[in-house]
């Protein structure tokens, strides 16, 4: 027997597409999910306002020594539904080791609507 006759005789190919499936059901169903704005004075607003400015968010140190970076981009984009894009490279440190880096971004698309969905709004109410 090879390995695609007992994935098939034990049910395994069945159950992978099923959550592939489920997979895709997740996906589709947050596409279809409109962004929302964080409080405008709280750092996942500092972070999503850099964004909508079409600037890079690279990393940074803890946000408040607790909070990364990373962890605010995760919250944006699954709480509040925003389709942040990112890239990895590698990079050198002063002290001569090699580490990675990560930029963020919003596609120009999604910027120019949430500007016209009341971020203009949002983004004055940051400097208040």
């Amino acid at each position: 027997m090879n390995v695609d006759d007992a994935c098939e005789s034990s049910g395994l190919k069945q159950h992978v597409q099923a959550l592939a499936g489920a997979r895709d059901d997740y996906n589709a169903a947050m596409q279809t999910k409109l962004p929302k704005f964080p409080g405008p004075l709280t750092a996942r607003g500092a972070v999503l306002a850099v964004l909508l400015s079409n600037s890079d968010q690279t990393g940074a140190e803890p946000l408040q020594g607790r909070v990364t970076l990373a962890a605010i981009v995760k919250t944006l984009k699954r709480k509040y539904h925003w389709p942040i894009e990112s890239a990895s490279f590698p990079a050198n440190v002063p002290d001569g080791r090699a580490t990675w880096a990560t930029v963020y971004s919003l596609p120009p698309d999604v910027i120019a609507a949430a500007l016209d969905a009341g971020g203009r709004d949002w983004l004055l109410s940051r400097a208040r």
